[in-house]
């Protein structure tokens, strides 16, 4: 977004192959290993992506987030996905309230005043002013990446 490093990719354009075939025995996620079943996965309704609650989780309705049937956007890139379903609802007392921008993690789903959620990639921008209601595992950021327009997305603990 900034201009720097190598010109965006265009149609047409010949990529050399990178790397080679992936060893059985790379190492998993520094310190204790997540559960087999805590990892993003595609599953017969559509991606599964662990979240932990956010700082502004309690401006929401509980479950709001998990409930929430949503699909990415075409709108998505690497700044972030988009995501387009049902409005994630705020609790009345939070109902207009906005933030101070605030630093942002790559994970971090914010949630603007349409209720649409925002998952933040690795090109986020460093500060936001919406509420974060949650923050993707750090093991399943990678799966974020793989996300396309269309697809489902639900939200699990």
């Amino acid at each position: 977004m900034a201009g720097l490093g190598p010109a965006p990719l265009v149609a047409g354009l010949l990529l050399a192959p990178a790397g080679g075939p992936a060893a059985a025995d790379v190492p998993g996620p520094p310190g204790r290993d997540p559960e087999p079943d805590a990892f993003a996965h595609l599953g017969d309704d559509g991606w599964e992506l662990p979240v932990l609650a956010g700082p502004q989780a309690g401006w929401f309705r509980p479950g709001a987030l998990l409930d929430a049937g949503l699909v990415v956007a075409a709108a998505s890139d690497r700044t972030a996905v988009r995501l387009e379903g049902a409005p994630v609802e705020r609790l009345p007392a939070a109902a207009g309230r906005e933030l101070a921008p605030a630093g942002l993690v790559h994970g971090a789903v914010q949630v603007p005043p349409d209720g649409r959620p925002v998952v933040f990639g690795p090109d986020h921008p460093v500060t936001g002013g919406y509420p974060v209601v949650a923050v993707v595992r750090a093991w399943a950021l990678d799966a974020v990446g793989q996300l396309r327009p269309g697809d489902p997305v639900r939200f699990v603990v």
